[in-house]
C-alpha cells in the first residue's frame, strides 16, 4: 500500500502562483509514476501532469505547458506541483496519484493510489 497526503492548496489571484506538495509514504518501491489530476464540479477528474519516479521525466496536458512544472524528491518521497500563471479555469480539486503500473500512463485509471485532495481557487 502507499499513501499520499497533499498540502498547500489556498486561494490565489489571477496571474499569481500557488505550490502543491504531496508526501508519500509506504511500499514506493513499487511505484513506477506519480501524476497531479484535478476535477471541478460536474466534471471528471483530469490529468495535469505528471512524472515517471526514476528517470524524472515529466508529461504535461497542453492546459498547462509553460505554468505548471512537476519535480519530486526522491529521497524523501516527495512529489510537487508548481504552478505558476494561474488562471481561473485552474480552479480546481488538485489530487496527486501513484501508479505501479508499466508502462506509466496518464489516464486516471492507471492509478491506484490517490490522496484526499486539496482545493485551488484562482480569483479573476
Amino acid at each position: 500500500q502507499v499513501q499520499l497526503v497533499e498540502s498547500g492548496g489556498g486561494l490565489v489571484q489571477a496571474g499569481g502562483s500557488l505550490s502543491l506538495s504531496c508526501a508519500a509514504s509506504g511500499r514506493m518501491f513499487t511505484i513506477y509514476g506519480m501524476g497531479w489530476f484535478r476535477r471541478t464540479p460536474g466534471k471528471d477528474r483530469e490529468f495535469v501532469g505528471g512524472i515517471k519516479w526514476n528517470s524524472g521525466s515529466t508529461y504535461y496536458t497542453d492546459a498547462v505547458k509553460g505554468r505548471f512544472t512537476i519535480s519530486r524528491d526522491n529521497a524523501n518521497n516527495t512529489l510537487y506541483l508548481q504552478m505558476n500563471s494561474l488562471k481561473p479555469e485552474d480552479t480546481a480539486v488538485y489530487y496527486c496519484a501513484a501508479t505501479n503500473l508499466l508502462p506509466v500512463g496518464w489516464t486516471k485509471n492507471r492509478y491506484a493510489y490517490w490522496g484526499q485532495g486539496t482545493q485551488v481557487t484562482v480569483s479573476s
